[in-house]
């Protein structure tokens, strides 16, 4: 079986530095698995790798669409799989990184994604309908025609709901996210980025000072003169929504700000559910003590069993 180093956790703990370095340390490639840094000229509030970074370490499953192209769990679980077999196939280990849960397990435990394609009409009555209703009258419909996706879905996640109820009219009694096999296509190692909750939510804050320090209004300004419209699934992203209400003149910048950063606390605290620490398979990791050496150790022991 063909090595995969998954690096997971919380955002704003440093799984890309890690990945950078083991990727230099046994010369790997990085598979992105976020569901944003797909996108391209949507760098800052996606915390994407530098272009320093993409040069140094062959990247996959970043900058591959433009904003208003689709995509969906079963698009990023076939390409990320076509990316860990060409590394492969060059002889070398795959560094899966990110910290979209979904989107790991998808690959880590063989998720099997019906293939249903996007019906915009029946996407925009549901989405007045939340408009009217509210979301938790679409999130108990989901409940009732499919489990399994609801149990796995943020209530107050809007698109993933839509695309979830999407796929529960168009396919067979769905099972959206139910898991092909036990047993996962890859050997499997997965690292796991943790540290104190104050802590994590003080270095979240001040990345979002460094993001709106280096640009993201512009960029977001940017994107609405290319003709991205903010009704783009890619647009209501984390920080995209924000500072879009903010160009709208709905909110005030300090307003943008401070969601921004309550919004990115959530977000995290949602990614903890999805990775927990009582989880035996991870290798956890805290992130206020030096752990590049440690996490070296561990990946060469990996290789070499």
């Amino acid at each position: 079986m063909k090595p995969v180093i998954a690096i997971v956790g919380p955002t704003a703990t440093g799984k890309s530095n890690l990945a950078l370095h083991l990727a230099e340390v046994i010369d790997a490639e990085i598979v992105s698995a976020d569901s944003c840094q797909v996108y391209r000229f949507m760098d800052i509030g996606t915390a994407k790798p530098t272009t320093k970074d993409l040069e140094s370490v062959p990247h996959h499953m970043v900058n591959i669409l433009y904003p208003d192209e689709d995509f969906s769990l079963a698009v990023y679980q076939h390409m990320a799989n076509n990316a860990i077999e060409d590394i492969h196939t060059r002889g070398k280990p795959a560094l899966l990184v990110g910290g979209s849960g979904l989107y790991v397990r998808s690959i880590l435990e063989g998720y099997h994604i019906p293939q249903v394609p996007p019906d915009l009409q029946y996407r925009t009555m549901l989405r007045k309908r939340a408009e009217r209703e509210g979301n938790d009258i679409l999130y108990n419909e989901l409940m009732e025609e499919d489990p399994v996706a609801a149990d796995r879905i943020d209530p107050r996640n809007l698109r993933r709901i839509i695309r979830a109820l999407e796929v529960a009219k168009f396919s067979e009694p769905s099972h959206l996210l139910s898991v092909q096999s036990k047993h996962s296509a890859y050997d499997i190692l997965i690292i796991g980025l943790t540290v104190e909750r104050e802590q994590l939510y003080n270095k979240i804050d001040r990345r979002v000072d460094k993001m709106i320090n280096d640009g993201l209004i512009e960029e977001v300004q940017s994107l609405v003169e290319k003709g991205y419209s903010f009704d783009l699934p890619s647009m209501s992203s984390l920080g995209y929504r924000q500072i879009g209400s903010y160009l709208k003149n709905e909110i005030s910048i300090i307003e943008a700000i401070q969601q921004m950063k309550y919004n990115t606390h959530r977000f995290a605290r949602h990614q903890y559910a999805w990775f927990k620490l009582a989880d035996k398979t991870i290798k956890w990791f805290d992130i206020g003590e030096p752990i590049n050496k440690r996490a070296e150790n561990l990946v060469q022991g990996f290789l070499l069993k």
